[in-house]
C-alpha cells in the first residue's frame, strides 16, 4: 500500500503535459548511406589563464592537499580521460596576446609575476607554463593548441616558443627545454596564429593582419622533424608523419571581411608560407553584457538562449560560402574554436574571472551546437568550447577540493561514440516548440557509424515541457535492439553543485526495437544517445 502511495504522489508531481501521450514523429534513418567523417577535434576544449580556470582548476601546485601529479589536480585529469579529449587550445584567448612565454618557463620561484590586463588585473605567478601545459595535456591524452602572441609579441618571439617546445635538445633552445626536465620535444598539433585580431588582439584591419599572419606562418616554425617535416623551396614542403596545423584569425560575426581577405591570401600562397585553418569565434549570449543568470532562470530565458543559438548556423553557412569561392575542395576547415553559452558571472564571484553555473539548458544547448558542426563536417572539421573548468559553459567546477560534474560534462561524455564516426543521412519532421515570439525547431538529431561499427543516434527534444515519441525507420539494417542515455532534469534551470552533484546526470534510456523500427519517448529538455544493434 505504502509502494502504491508513493507512486501515486510521483505522478501527481509530473506536469499533465508530460503525462500525455505525445504524437508520433516519424524518423528515417539511412544506417546502409554514407557521410563525411565526424572529426574528433569537432570535441576541443580551451582553457585560458582566466579565473579560476588554470589555477584552482587544473592547477594546484606540488605542495597542495589536493590530490596531484606535479601539481595538476588529480580528480580533474581522471574526468576530462573519460571525454577523450582531442586537443586543448592554450593560453588564450585574449590573454594570449599578453603572454610572455619566458615568463612561464624555469624554476617558478624565479618566474615573472605579471598582472593579467585581459581579465580582473588578477596577478598572474605564471606557475602554469609551457611545461606544465605539456604535462597536463599528456595526463589527459589530449594534443596542443598553442596560441602565439601577435598582439604585444613578435614574430621572433613567436620563433623562440616553437623552438624551445620542438627543437632537438643538441640546439640551444632544446637545451634549455631537457634543463628544465623535458629532453624530448613535444609535439605541437595546432598553431592560432593571434586570437581575435579584430579586437582584443590589435585590432588589425583585415590586410594588416594577413601581412603579419604570412610573416608568422613562415617563421613560427615546428622544429620536430618526426612531426613536422622540412620546407624545401626548390620542391614544396617535405612532411612529418603528422605536419603542425597553422590556424589564422578568422570572423567573429556575421561581416567577411576577415574571411575574404585570409582566404584571399591563401589561394594565392605559395611554398613559403601558408594556413590549415581559419578560426571563428561565436558566443551565445543574446547581448552585450550578457544579460540573463545562470541560475534561478524560467522558460523565457531559457528560450531566448536557445533561438539566439541558432544564429550559429547562420554564421557557418555565410563564411563557408565565401571559403567555398577560393576553397572549393574544401583543404581549409572552418575552426570554430570559441563557442558557447556566455551568461551573467555568478553573485558574489570577481569581476573579469567569468564564473558561471551550468544547467541543463547549457547541455541541451550544447547538443544542438555540437550538431550544427556535424552536420557542416565537411568544413567544420575542428572547434574548442569555451572553457574547460570553472570558466563560462565549463565541463567541470571546482572549489578547493571540492569538484563536480557539470551537465555540459555529461553531455560530451554521452557524444564520445561520434568522434572519428561517419555521418549517416537522417530525416525527420523537426516540429517547432513556442514560447511567446520565440519560434525554434522543436527535435533536433543526428546520426553515424561510430568507429566501433555501430549506429549511433542523437536527439535533442528543446521542448521544456512536452515529451516527444519518435518513431524511426532503419534503412539498410535488420534493427534489433537498442540502448543508451538520456540527459533531462525536472526543470529548465536545474544544476549540479557540490551538495546535490547528481541533479542532472544520465540515465538508462527505455529505447525499444519493435518490428525493427526504433521507437523511443523523449522527455522534455532533454538530449538521448541511442546504440542500434543489428
Amino acid at each position: 500500500m505504502q509502494l502504491n502511495l508513493t507512486l501515486a504522489l510521483a505522478v501527481a508531481a509530473v506536469p499533465a503535459s508530460a503525462l500525455a501521450q505525445p504524437a508520433s514523429v516519424a524518423m528515417t534513418v539511412a544506417a546502409d548511406g554514407t557521410g563525411p567523417t565526424i572529426d574528433r577535434d569537432i570535441f576541443g576544449q580551451f582553457a585560458e589563464n582566466l579565473g579560476t580556470g588554470i589555477y584552482g582548476g587544473v592547477w594546484v601546485g606540488e605542495d597542495s592537499p589536493i590530490p596531484n601529479v606535479r601539481g595538476i589536480r588529480s580528480d580533474v585529469v581522471q574526468a576530462l580521460k573519460e571525454l577523450n579529449v582531442p586537443s586543448v587550445r592554450w593560453p588564450g584567448g585574449c590573454f594570449a596576446d599578453e603572454y610572455h612565454w619566458r615568463d612561464g618557463v624555469g624554476p617558478r620561484a624565479k618566474r615573472a609575476v605579471t598582472v593579467n590586463g585581459s581579465w580582473g588585473n588578477a596577478l598572474e605567478k605564471n606557475d602554469f607554463g609551457t611545461d606544465e601545459f605539456f604535462d597536463f595535456i599528456d595526463q589527459i591524452g589530449a594534443e596542443a593548441y598553442i596560441s602565439v602572441n601577435m598582439g604585444s609579441g613578435s614574430v621572433k618571439e613567436a620563433a623562440d616558443w616553437l623552438a624551445y617546445m620542438t627543437a632537438d635538445r643538441g640546439t640551444t633552445a632544446g637545451a634549455e627545454r631537457a634543463a628544465n626536465g623535458h629532453p624530448k620535444p613535444y609535439r605541437v598539433k595546432f598553431l592560432g596564429l593571434g586570437n581575435e585580431s579584430w579586437s582584443c588582439g590589435g585590432a588589425y584591419t583585415p590586410d594588416y593582419y594577413v601581412d603579419e599572419m604570412k610573416r608568422y606562418a613562415r617563421f613560427a616554425r615546428n622544429l620536430n622533424l618526426e612531426q613536422q617535416g622540412t620546407d624545401n623551396p626548390a620542391g614544396g614542403s617535405v612532411a612529418g608523419s603528422d605536419p603542425m596545423q597553422r590556424i589564422a584569425v578568422g570572423p567573429g560575426g556575421l561581416d567577411t571581411a576577415y574571411t575574404e581577405a585570409v582566404m584571399k591570401a591563401w589561394k594565392a600562397h605559395d611554398w613559403s608560407w601558408s594556413i590549415e585553418g581559419l578560426s571563428m569565434h561565436n558566443y551565445t549570449w543574446i547581448s552585450w553584457p550578457p544579460p540573463f543568470s545562470s541560475i534561478d532562470f524560467g522558460e523565457r530565458e531559457y528560450a531566448m538562449l536557445i533561438k539566439d543559438t541558432l544564429k550559429m548556423e547562420e554564421m557557418i553557412r555565410v563564411h563557408s560560402a565565401v571559403m567555398d569561392k577560393y576553397d572549393p575542395d574544401k583543404k581549409v576547415p572552418l575552426v570554430i574554436d570559441e563557442w558557447g553559452v556566455w551568461l551573467a558571472k555568478l553573485p558574489g564571484s570577481k569581476d573579469g574571472f567569468l564564473h558561471q553555473q551550468n544547467s541543463i539548458r547549457d547541455a541541451v544547448i550544447a547538443s544542438i551546437n555540437l550538431n550544427m558542426f556535424v552536420r557542416h563536417a565537411e568544413r567544420v572539421r575542428m572547434t574548442a568550447i569555451a572553457q574547460m573548468v570553472n570558466v563560462l559553459q565549463a565541463m567541470i567546477l571546482t572549489d578547493g577540493p571540492k569538484m563536480v560534474l557539470t551537465p555540459t560534462y555529461y553531455l560530451f561524455k554521452m557524444y564520445v561514440p561520434f568522434q572519428n564516426a561517419t555521418r549517416l543521412p537522417i530525416s525527420f519532421d523537426a516540429g517547432t516548440y513556442r514560447f511567446g515570439e520565440v519560434s525554434v525547431p522543436r527535435i533536433d538529431a543526428i546520426a553515424a557509424r561510430g568507429a566501433d561499427g555501430k549506429l549511433w543516434i542523437a536527439l535533442t527534444n528543446v521542448d521544456p515541457n512536452n515529451a516527444a515519441s519518435i518513431d524511426a525507420a532503419v534503412a539498410g539494417i535488420r534493427a534489433r535492439k537498442a540502448s543508451g542515455t538520456v540527459l533531462t532534469a525536472s526543470r529548465v534551470d536545474a544544476v549540479n553543485s557540490y551538495d546535490k552533484p547528481d541533479m542532472v546526470k544520465p540515465q538508462p534510456s527505455a529505447a525499444k526495437v519493435i518490428g525493427g523500427r526504433l521507437k523511443v519517448t523523449l522527455p522534455p529538455k532533454s538530449v538521448t544517445v541511442l546504440s542500434v544493434m543489428e
